[in-house]
């Protein structure tokens, strides 16, 4: 039910982006993984943007007019904040040798994970569209937020309509992502990650409603890149 309480999701979406600058402010001035408090502060604050961000990917999945560009959105700004995301953070997350790519494609992963997990096409049996959704899931490894922020999308779209489960299984899907952060770069800010649940009380205030600004929706979009951008440039010349 909507009502004029609470928060919109363009409000929740500024939010994020107010969150996931102090996160990446911290990722500038404090490079590596400080252990003092402030960068533990700051990059506990950048906690509440994915989440945020998983949910209302989820929720766009059913309320957009077309899934497809929907996808394709996301695709072309994951290509387009690949460069923006190396420049700020090149050679500070890889693995295996490779460098990985931004969350945009973990969330264009999501989405398509969720479009074919809730499609009624009879081709898809039992068995081939589970394969099928983690198989997209498995495309977003080697990005921040990696596979099981894409499974996130999955887990929440799933449970549509079901707050408590879809955060439940947004959890589940990021407590994965903790563990292996932990072991694969550092196991402090491996906990930090569950710092996604501070987001939880936020969403739980969503009134339903998608605020009046309309050009919100491509500020969202553009924002991503061009901040990344900017953090990079001053990284390397500043």
């Amino acid at each position: 039910m909507k009502t004029t309480k609470g928060f919109s999701a363009n409000t929740l979406k500024l939010i994020a982006i107010v969150a996931m600058t102090i996160d990446h402010l911290a990722s500038l001035l404090y490079p590596g993984f400080p252990k003092e408090p402030l960068p533990l502060v700051m990059h506990l604050i950048g906690r509440l943007t994915a989440p945020i961000m998983i949910y209302f990917i989820a929720e766009g999945y059913f309320h957009t007019r077309n899934v497809k560009k929907y996808i394709g959105r996301l695709l072309l700004f994951a290509a387009i904040s690949h460069i923006p995301y190396i420049l700020m953070f090149g050679g500070e997350f890889t693995m295996f040798g490779i460098q990985m790519t931004s969350v945009m494609l973990p969330f264009a992963m999501g989405l398509s994970a969720l479009a074919v997990d809730q499609s009624k096409d009879p081709r898809l049996t039992p068995v081939t569209k589970p394969i099928l959704v983690y198989g997209l899931c498995a495309l977003a490894f080697f990005s921040d937020w990696s596979m099981p922020g894409a499974m996130a999308v999955v887990f929440v779209g799933r449970n549509h309509g079901n707050f408590k489960r879809q955060m439940l299984g947004l959890a589940t899907a990021i407590a994965m992502y903790a563990t292996v952060y932990a072991f694969s770069f550092d196991m402090v800010y491996g906990i930090l990650q569950m710092g996604i649940v501070l987001s939880f009380p936020l969403l739980a205030l969503y009134n339903q409603t998608r605020g009046k600004a309309r050009w919100l929706k491509w500020f969202f979009y553009i924002y991503y890149p061009a901040h990344l951008l900017i953090l990079g440039l001053i990284r390397i010349y500043g």
